[in-house]
């Protein structure tokens, strides 16, 4: 990656080290109910969406931690988690084209499970200290659009009140931190800080600057 982005990183990891925070003092306050544990795979395979600050992360993290075979056998295995999830979000679109309940379609996206690309062969994640948000904070409540979430091996009882991150608060935040990198940067793609990016994606995309539109001349 040629661009320097560091400084958009550091902002990231500001961001990243508040929602760790959060974590942390809902585990201390629930220990019983946060069911969060060393090989507990359950989260990884949530199918979920980067923004592109994150997107970006993830790759620089993981171009320079890995090379050679073990990077080329990573990329592989993303390469077709990505094809699985293409054919399953163009089945998703086909079905809401055809008249079916777009909350419903995204409902029974949201049941399906997918192993992450980054799940090493001993159930532990090999970019864990780069992990996304969203994989973060997936043992504690937390809500998106009013709706609230809790993982199923959780203690944490549906219905009871309980401290909850709001994750639109989260993603405003991200999609603010993508904006201003593509401000930045200079890219002819105004509209690219609204890219959704699956892990798989991430992993595969060569983010270079013709592929996020740096103006050659100013």
């Amino acid at each position: 990656m040629a661009l320097d982005l560091k400084e958009h990183f550091v902002k990231y990891e500001a961001l990243v080290q508040m929602v760790d925070a959060v974590f942390d003092r809902v585990k201390s306050e629930y220990p019983k109910e946060v069911f969060c544990r060393e090989k507990c795979s359950d989260c990884c395979y949530a199918i979920f969406d980067l923004t592109l600050i994150e997107a970006l992360y993830l790759k620089d993290k993981f171009n320079n931690k890995f090379e050679g075979k073990v990077k080329n056998d990573l990329i592989e295995t993303a390469d077709k988690t990505d094809r699985v999830l293409v054919k399953m979000k163009r089945d998703a679109f086909k079905e809401v084209k055809n008249g079916a309940n777009e909350l419903d379609v995204i409902g029974k996206m949201s049941q399906e499970r997918v192993r992450c690309p980054l799940l090493g062969e001993d159930n532990l994640c090999v970019m864990y200290e780069n992990r996304p948000i969203t994989c973060r904070v997936y043992g504690i409540p937390t809500s998106t659009a009013g709706v609230s979430h809790i993982c199923g091996r959780t203690n944490f009882n549906q219905g009871e009140s309980y401290p909850t991150l709001n994750m639109d608060k989260i993603y405003t935040q991200l999609q603010l931190l993508s904006a201003q990198l593509v401000k930045d940067i200079n890219s002819e793609k105004i509209k690219m800080h609204e890219m959704l990016i699956p892990v798989s994606m991430a992993m595969v995309t060569q983010f270079d600057e013709d592929y996020l539109g740096v103006r050659k001349n100013g």
